[in-house]
């Protein structure tokens, strides 16, 4: 079972300079293998180069600028490399399959914030021992680095990774770790419906609630973001100390509304992890929930559109974001997997429509967005909690037709 650690790091000064220049090296980096490519297909009869051929290269490179490019570890570099050539991949399958390229583009400073080891112990070194209170992590080129352990690191590292989060440092582990002992069973199985009055609804009556965490943010963003707006567009070497705040402040104010969502989906999913021995959610297609809808021409007049409700989209597209039902989900199948429960993801079609009392299902079965009330039997209940009765039903029929 691989596993991900994340922890602060401490580093000096000094050790900030250095990792700041790593991260400045390998942007250059990557964009020279960038450039490279470009090149390369326009210029010499359309030639694809390759992560073989540019790999190759770096022991070259390395002895020509031995001051800027020659300081770090070798492997760094080539997983530098890797990461190019993985976003050529990508840009490839997605004109394959007829979706938006999207040409992989150069990297600014600011945009370059990870630099990945692809083994422990060359380049760096991840050193914990059990003994000693204070642990550290080596890096080439940068030194022993305090880092703020905060739980033990169980199973053997693999990889390591540097990330810069605003004025923040951090070091990701991959960690390879025997499977866990699963948890007691408790004999409960449980449908959940996402949602965004309530972040979900179970199929027991019980609800949890959406903390809206953006929108209650959005006050001190707009304010901070307008602040920043006051500043003219200079290059980032012009920059004033007040226009650097000022980016910063907003910079801030939007990681502390990403870690509040990640820090409620933790708390939500081991609470029905710890509780259920069977979990179905609906199986979400968020992104094709979160589309712009499709402009209506105006067939009277030429070269003007009728409304087509873009506003009030925007509003929910901004909402279900908000919700971050993604990063639960995520984090719900990882925790699951590790108590060793289930989840099952079913079709969240006429879940919300569909009569758990007689099985009738109509649309105007669900007169409000909460309220339930079923045209044939006349059975009552909330829109959500019905919804999560569906769902359990139908994860426990594909339990039961696909078992271990």
């Amino acid at each position: 079972m691989i596993r991900a650690y994340k922890f602060l790091m401490r580093p000096t000064v000094g050790q900030q300079v250095a990792l700041g220049e790593m991260l400045r090296d390998h942007c250059s980096l990557y964009n020279g293998a960038l450039q490279e490519r470009r090149d390369a297909w326009r210029h010499v009869s359309k030639t694809s180069v390759k992560y073989g051929q540019q790999s190759a290269q770096l022991k070259e490179i390395r002895a020509l600028d031995p001051d800027r490019q020659g300081r770090w570890s070798f492997s760094s570099q080539q997983a530098t490399l890797r990461r190019l050539d993985k976003a050529f991949a990508a840009f490839f399958r997605r004109i394959k399959s007829g979706e938006t390229p999207g040409y992989p583009r150069f990297r600014g400073v600011n945009w370059f914030d990870t630099v990945d080891f692809p083994k422990d112990g060359d380049g760096c070194g991840w050193d914990a021992t059990p003994q000693d209170p204070v642990t550290r992590v080596r890096f080439q080129g940068v030194g022993h680095v305090k880092v703020n352990r905060h739980r033990p690191v169980v199973g053997e590292v693999k990889t390591v990774s540097v990330k810069r989060e605003g004025r923040h440092w951090y070091v990701v582990l991959t960690v390879e770790r025997p499977q866990p002992e699963p948890l007691p069973a408790t004999g409960s199985v449980v449908g959940i419906d996402m949602g965004i009055s309530n972040f979900l609804a179970d199929s027991g009556g019980g609800f949890v609630e959406n903390p809206r965490h953006g929108r209650r943010a959005a006050a001190k963003l707009e304010a901070a973001q307008q602040a920043l707006s006051r500043f003219p567009r200079v290059r980032r070497d012009k920059r004033t100390a007040n226009h650097r705040r000022a980016v910063q402040r907003v910079a801030d104010l939007h990681r502390k509304v990403r870690r509040q969502r990640l820090d409620h989906a933790h708390k939500t999913a081991l609470g029905l992890v710890r509780e259920h021995d069977f979990i179905a959610h609906e199986d979400l297609k968020i992104r094709n929930m979160v589309g712009a809808p499709a402009p209506k021409p105006d067939p009277e007049t030429p070269g003007s559109f009728l409304p087509n409700g873009a506003s009030a989209k925007a509003g929910l597209n901004h909402s279900i974001s908000d919700a971050g039902w993604g990063v639960f989900l995520t984090i719900l199948h990882a925790k699951a997997e590790s108590a060793g429960r289930e989840v099952v993801a079913v079709d969240p079609r006429n879940t919300s429509r569909t009569c758990p009392a007689c099985g009738h299902v109509a649309k105007e079965n669900r007169p409000t967005q909460e309220k339930f009330h079923c045209v044939s039997c006349g059975h009552t209940a909330h829109a959500d909690t019905v919804g999560a009765l569906n769902v359990l039903r139908a994860g426990l029929v594909r339990r039961d037709a696909n078992p271990a």
